[in-house]
């Protein structure tokens, strides 16, 4: 299995429905799996959930075009994981240092909820691109469906490890590290604040040095 799914991938048939709607809707959106953003190289690799509607959906990056973005790659910054400025933008130049992103889910799903036939479809992506990334020492998952998926695709069982937030867990070559999910939703909300996902960076960037 390829890491990345082609730009016509078949194998959840809602999600290709959704999509070809849009595609009509907004033609030019990228309205595709969106394939993960940084070096295959990076000791990193942070997972999310699914690409937002108009945000990676609309521009094919991880997190770029919506809130959650804004604060992701605002934090990768500050803690020496990403150089340049973010624009929301494909095109802004902005550069993943020793850090990739990918989602569990590649297609954009309705109302951001992709079913669990869809994510375990989209599984072996993930398993590839985990695979394929000879120096990882670090996952850290974004929300509880993201960290369900990194531990099925490492072969843990979820009982193992369960979801919390700051969350902590080593698994052979790789440690898993949790967050709530970085979506406007939890921060309007106030069950993630900034100090507190600024501190899971905090606790990444001791970890790897």
């Amino acid at each position: 299995m390829k890491a990345e799914p082609g730009r016509d991938c078949p194998l959840c048939p809602r999600l290709v429905e959704f999509r070809m709607d849009w595609r009509g809707r907004e033609p030019g959106w990228h309205n595709a799996p969106v394939p993960s953003f940084g070096p295959s190289e990076a000791r990193l690799l942070i997972v999310g959930l699914a690409p937002g509607l108009r945000g990676a959906n609309a521009t094919g990056r991880p997190f770029t075009g919506d809130y959650a973005g804004d604060l992701l790659y605002a934090t990768l910054g500050a803690f020496g994981f990403a150089t340049g400025e973010y624009a929301e933008s494909p095109d802004d130049g902005l550069s993943l240092v020793d850090c990739r992103i990918t989602n569990a889910v590649r297609c954009v799903p309705p109302e951001n909820k992709p079913v669990g036939a869809e994510i375990g479809a989209c599984r072996p992506f993930l398993s590839a691109t985990i695979a394929g990334m000879d120096r990882l020492q670090a996952i850290l998952a974004l929300g509880k469906i993201a960290h369900d998926s990194v531990l099925r695709a490492l072969e843990v069982p979820v009982s193992r490890a369960p979801f919390r937030h700051g969350g902590r867990v080593p698994l052979g070559r790789v440690t898993l590290f949790s967050s709530y999910h970085c979506s406007r939703y939890n921060t309007n909300t106030g069950r993630l604040t900034e100090p507190m996902f600024r501190a899971v960076f905090a606790d990444l960037r001791a970890f790897l040095g």
